[in-house]
């Protein structure tokens, strides 16, 4: 009689892989790299993003029961906020840093303006925990899940355990980020070849290439990596960016390099919000860089832009909004933190 486990070995191997590239919640956009996130040790589930989802529009993560990560991270703006320049916390508490849009987090090894956090897995507890923010301690949101009338519930379904955990709750924050996947703009609509440019958006494209893209590499639209703009640094804020964590002085004024994918959603600009529009964006890199040790090798020759290339190169960046991310039910407010009992 022959042995069942061969067949049984093969059905599991299928089955991991499922879990691990479930296209019904993450799929590789088509002439994309590997994503970096490790799928193996988080695979997906529709339990797990469920939970994520309600996690992160719930102002239950808070110390005060009032700011969710939604509170700063809004899907209409591409899971950034356009309403003040600096993040704003419990209490009307004003951060240091503008709120970062969301999207594409798979392919990326670090987190926050200057690379804080180097998992997504652990991304979450940063604003939970500083105290400009939502100020509040992981054992304490953990006590307050267990005592709710909703989350025994989700994270049994999610982890066949209703003894709730930090790790677990961080893991599903992250499940339910990792499916905030941006790749359907007009841009990857030209490159599917199913439309094609505006005369303008090309002009714009070929500047864009010539120009941005040492930095904005297609087609995630960023390195990831952390660079000075020449920003002149806020005597308020005194933000010495990715210093701050490396203690190199080699590191100073840089930050991470931002995903142009939904830019003209995605305003205010730079770390700290201080440009409001992209005509303000591509003023700076024309006429307003600031000349130091740290200033990036790519911007050491002055960037040279006529009025109407200026205007065909912002034509072009309106081809990355992906409104059916902006607009995908999927990330919607979830009703059902509604009906939730909390621990005041």
């Amino acid at each position: 009689m022959r042995s069942k486990w061969p067949l049984i070995l093969f059905l599991c191997l299928v089955s991991f892989a499922f879990l691990t590239t479930d296209k019904s919640h993450f799929e590789i956009p088509k002439n994309w790299p590997k994503p970096l996130y490790d799928f193996s040790k988080n695979p997906l589930s529709e339990n797990k993003i469920r939970l994520g989802r309600a996690l992160f529009y719930d102002p239950i993560l808070s110390r005060d029961n009032t700011i969710s990560c939604a509170s700063c991270h809004s899907q209409f703006t591409a899971f950034a906020h356009v309403d003040h320049d600096l993040s704003h916390g419990i209490n009307d508490q004003i951060g240091t840093r503008n709120a970062p849009a969301l999207m594409n987090l798979a392919w990326q090894s670090s987190f926050m303006w200057d690379g804080a956090i180097n998992h997504l897995d652990m991304q979450a507890l940063a604003p939970i925990s500083n105290p400009l923010e939502m100020d509040e301690k992981i054992e304490h949101v953990v006590s307050k899940l267990q005592h709710s009338n909703i989350y025994p519930q989700l994270f049994f379904n999610a982890f066949a355990d209703r003894t709730i955990t930090g790790e677990h709750t961080l893991k599903a924050l992250s499940q339910f980020m990792l499916t905030l996947v941006s790749s359907n703009s007009k841009y990857d609509s030209v490159t599917r070849k199913q439309t094609s440019f505006t005369a303008q958006e090309n002009k714009g494209y070929v500047l864009f290439k010539n120009n941005c893209a040492s930095c904005h590499i297609e087609p995630l639209f960023s390195n990831f990596q952390f660079e000075n703009n020449g920003l002149p640094i806020d005597p308020g804020l005194n933000d010495p960016g990715r210093m701050k964590i490396s203690q190199n002085p080699n590191d100073s004024l840089k930050f991470k390099v931002p995903s142009l994918r939904n830019v003209e959603f995605s305003y205010p600009y730079m770390h700290d919000g201080r440009f409001k529009t992209l005509a303000e964006v591509l003023k700076h890199y024309t006429s307003g860089i600031q000349q130091s040790r740290s200033l990036s090798s790519k911007l050491q020759q002055q960037l040279v832009l006529t009025s109407s290339e200026k205007v065909d190169l912002i034509a072009f960046l309106l081809t990355l909004t992906d409104k059916q991310f902006l607009f995908d039910r999927r990330f919607y407010f979830p009703k059902i933190i509604l009906s939730q009992t909390k621990d005041e």
